[in-house]
């Protein structure tokens, strides 16, 4: 089995396509999109909490680990994740997997 990462992002709703897309053209052979519900930061900022909008869209993208820097960088530039308030993106080494296509 080839050693793998998973990059999972959250984004304001409506930007994962745009990120996936971008992903894709970076090396990802696919992704998996969910719809989430935000909490924290919104509920301690009080009546401006009210202008952030807490429906997100979490994006989880399986690449192998020679092409997760390519693949990341992309991420973050599509979702524009380097400006505050904009999403938040992470890598996590994958232990095992099944199913993961092209795993020479």
């Amino acid at each position: 089995m080839s050693e793998l990462n998973l990059i999972t992002c959250i984004v304001q709703r409506g930007k994962a396509d745009k990120v996936v897309k971008e992903a894709i053209g970076a090396g990802a052979e696919g992704a998996t999109i969910f719809y989430a519900r935000g909490t924290g930061i919104r509920q301690k900022l009080g009546f401006w909490g009210k202008i952030i909008t807490p429906e997100k869209e979490v994006i989880l993208i399986v690449t192998r680990k020679k092409e997760t820097d390519t693949v990341f960088e992309a991420v973050i530039k599509s979702g524009k994740l380097d400006k505050a308030g904009q999403g938040f993106a992470f890598v996590h080494t994958i232990d095992k997997a099944v199913g993961f296509l092209n795993q020479n």
